[in-house]
Formats: C-alpha cells, sequence, structure tokens
C-alpha cells in the first residue's frame, strides 16, 4: 500500500469509526468517565483534516506522524496521549517504508502496542486496549497475504474483547470498579476491534 492509498484507506476507515461513536460512549460510561465517544470523533475529524493538507510526496512514516500530532491535539485525554505515542512508535518502525507491506503492517503495530505498554504501565491481561492490540500484530507476523492477516487479526481482536469481558479491569479509571469491572466490555479494545473492522471494510472490493 502506497501513501496515496494508505491515506485514503486511513480516511475512509475513521470515517466509519465515528458510527461507533454512541457504543463507545456507553462502554466508556460503563467503565470510565464516558468521553470515549467524544474522543474518537473529534481525533478521526482532526486526522482526515490534517491528512488531506499532506503533499503527494508523503512517506508512510510521515503519514503515521500527522495522525499521531492530530489525534492528540483533538484531545486531551490519556487514552488520546497513548494511541499518540503508540503512533509515533509506530511511525518509526516505518522509518524506510515506501509501501506498507503486511510485515511492515505487523512491526507498526507490534511498536505501538510495546510503547503503549510501557507508557501505560499495563500488560496482557490488565483488560484494556493492549489485549487486542498484540494479538492482532501476532496475526499479522503469521500472515501470507494482506486479506488473511487482516482477517485474522480482527478475528483476534473480536476474541479479546469477549475473553477480557470475564476480567476484572486493572488500569485507568476502570480499575477503580475492581470486582465490579467484571464482565463489563474494554471501551479501548472495543474501539480497536471497531477500527479494524472498518479497515476491512475500507479494503474490501468495492
Amino acid at each position: 500500500m502506497r501513501s496515496a492509498e494508505l491515506i485514503e484507506t486511513i480516511k475512509r476507515s475513521l470515517s466509519q469509526l465515528v458510527g461507533y461513536a454512541d457504543e463507545l460512549r456507553d462502554l466508556d460510561q460503563a467503565l470510565g468517565d464516558g468521553d470515549l465517544g467524544i474522543t474518537v470523533s473529534l481525533g478521526a475529524a482532526a486526522v482526515i483534516e490534517e491528512l488531506d493538507a499532506l503533499p503527494e510526496d508523503v512517506t508512510p512514516s510521515e503519514i503515521a506522524r500527522t495522525c499521531a500530532k492530530a489525534f492528540a491535539n483533538a484531545n486531551p485525554s490519556t487514552l488520546a496521549a497513548l494511541v499518540a505515542g503508540g503512533l509515533l512508535a509506530g511511525s518509526k518502525a516505518w522509518a524506510n517504508v515506501g509501501d506498507v507491506d503486511v510485515p511492515a503492517a505487523a512491526r507498526f503495530v507490534r511498536a505501538a502496542g510495546d510503547n503503549i505498554a510501557q507508557r501505560g504501565k499495563t500488560q496482557l491481561g490488565d483488560k484494556t486496549i493492549l489485549d487486542v492490540i498484540l494479538p492482532a500484530a501476532d496475526a499479522l507476523s503469521d500472515a501470507t497475504s494482506s486479506a488473511a492477516g487482516l482477517n485474522a487479526a480482527t478475528a483476534a481482536a473480536e476474541k479479546a474483547v469477549v475473553d477480557t469481558r470475564a476480567l476484572q479491569s486493572r488500569r485507568g479509571r476502570a480499575a477503580w470498579l475492581q470486582e465490579r469491572s467484571i464482565g463489563l466490555q474494554d471501551p479501548g479494545a472495543t474501539a480497536m476491534w471497531r477500527f479494524l473492522q472498518c479497515w476491512q471494510r475500507a479494503t474490501s472490493p468495492q
């Protein structure tokens, strides 16, 4: 995927993701402060606006950095800062990439996940967005084609969202609920899963 296609795919995916804003708001009201729907909507709009202003010769790494800056500037939330940091870390994995293939995508997602784990002081099983990101990275790493990789990553994300419902939240505002968080679906993990679904639709043949 060259830069022009990457930009258009990001834009189409984010345009669809905002359709899940109400779902994310409701999930976040149960486990957090209820602002995730707004965070996603404002961030998506800001990213799309900045991508429209990029020059034709922009690189994938520069595209990722632009997304990170726009998303962070649109939102003062902790999740926005973590996502932006993850995108910046991923951009470094694309330092010499001109055409984003499956291995490059896997490196990006892995770098983003590792950065979020470090900055958020979280690990698998803490019931956060990380529980979706790392399995998605593993699925991409094992894939032999972009379609297979995306299908596997999305399936892994859905499984993680479902499986972690039974866990207790251990990071962020959700951790304040302690045992009461068991049985509830993590909003950050859900947002990442929905984004992968949107990416699937954006890249599927019309």
